[in-house]
């Protein structure tokens, strides 16, 4: 079947759509890329709600602007993970996460059945609902010659280490969202990303600020562990950098060196990268002189798309009845099916449930185009 799959990332700078074909061969998911693309954003919806009546108009707008999206493209199925407004975190603990953009919108637009709200069942079984692309990873490198991280690189980075001795995922900290926070400062918000690294390339890692943005306290918790710009955000960067004057240049150098350390520690054997800040060459460099760092793309999976299709896969696995969680990575109690279904224009008929758990993913050849129609880079891509 074909699934259409939709996904915003926490910096609000493209919707991400991916179409999927997927299957069921025994145990195994073939995911076929067919196409892949980014639609530019909606301006007016990037302000962050104030009221209840804020709320409703965003998650109303939202699932407006997915469903435009989704009516663009074929399918059988729509999965949306939407847009991420809030993750609820204390002491180490998701105790809730709050995901915007109306799936009845986009039923109403594509007379099909769209699964949403991805991962507060998971948050619901004592997981932190994050990261949701160690489903996709754990998959899809379980057979993997040796150890494998993958890496995605969005507003927040996080990694799925896959080894023999099983799957750990959590995230590692700021990927983009810092330097992100930075440009729209100092540019006075004309710019929100330093695009291809062009800041960061001229200026130089100032030690005392790395310093104290090493000695954060979320890079030494124990995974599971989730974080978000609700940690790391503009307020944030504005309380470290205190007492520090410096040229912008060497401030965007710093912030990319963080997220460039905190990333490498984390990682193990092989490294798979993928997202937004796979776009920024310096980062890119930087984590290249610290870690063996390939892309998705040489194994067969356009990093630009992964997220989407991530999205698409968990839509499929609900869609059959199947857990979309990897316990072991978000710290749930159990696998768990994930979503929740809007019926589309015709009356719901769900297949036979697979009772048969799924323990591989191979990538089809099969691929009809790609589209790049709001490409940033170095932009965020949702937390998965």
């Amino acid at each position: 079947m074909k699934v259409i799959g939709l996904i915003s990332g926490t910096s609000m700078d493209a919707i991400d759509v991916a179409v999927a074909d997927l299957s069921l061969d025994g145990r195994t998911v073939v995911l076929t890329p067919v196409e892949h693309a980014e639609h530019p954003f909606p301006e007016d919806l990037r302000r962050p709600p104030t009221s209840a009546a804020d709320l409703c108009v965003l998650d109303t707008r939202l699932g407006q602007a997915f469903a435009e999206v989704a009516a663009r493209y074929e399918g059988d199925l729509v999965s949306s993970l939407g847009q991420t407004v809030h993750h609820w975190v204390e002491d180490g603990r998701c105790l809730g996460t709050l995901q915007l953009g109306q799936p009845a919108w986009i039923a109403e637009a594509t007379g099909l059945p769209v699964i949403s709200d991805l991962r507060v069942r998971d948050v619901a079984a004592g997981g932190h609902g994050a990261p949701l692309a160690s489903t996709l990873d754990a998959l899809w490198l379980a057979d993997f010659d040796g150890p494998a991280t993958a890496l995605n690189i969005g507003g927040i980075a996080n990694v799925t280490k896959v080894s023999p001795e099983g799957v750990i995922a959590y995230d590692t900290g700021p990927g983009n969202a810092l330097m992100d926070a930075a440009m729209t400062v100092l540019s006075g918000g004309l710019r929100n990303q330093d695009t291809d690294g062009e800041f960061a390339r001229r200026g130089r890692v100032r030690a005392e600020l790395l310093d104290r943005l090493l000695a954060d306290p979320y890079y030494g918790l124990p995974a599971p562990k989730s974080t978000g710009k609700e940690h790391f955000n503009r307020a944030y960067l504005d309380r470290v950098t205190e007492g520090l004057t410096m040229p912008a240049e060497d401030l965007l150098a710093t912030l990319t060196e963080l997220t460039a350390r905190t990333i490498a520690a984390e990682c193990e054997g092989t490294v798979i990268g993928s997202g937004g800040g796979m776009r920024n060459p310096v980062l890119v460099e930087s984590l290249g002189r610290l870690v063996d760092l390939r892309t998705s793309d040489e194994l067969g999976l356009p990093a630009a798309g992964k997220e989407a299709y991530l999205a698409a896969l968990l839509g499929f696995l609900t869609w059959h009845g199947l857990p979309a969680n990897v316990p072991s990575a978000t710290g749930a109690a159990g696998p768990r099916p994930l979503g929740s279904i809007t019926p589309g224009r015709y009356p719901l008929r769900l297949p036979e449930p697979v009772i048969t758990a799924v323990t591989g993913l191979t990538i089809g050849r099969r691929g009809r185009r790609s589209g790049q129609e709001c490409q940033e880079d170095g932009g965020d891509h949702a937390r998965t």
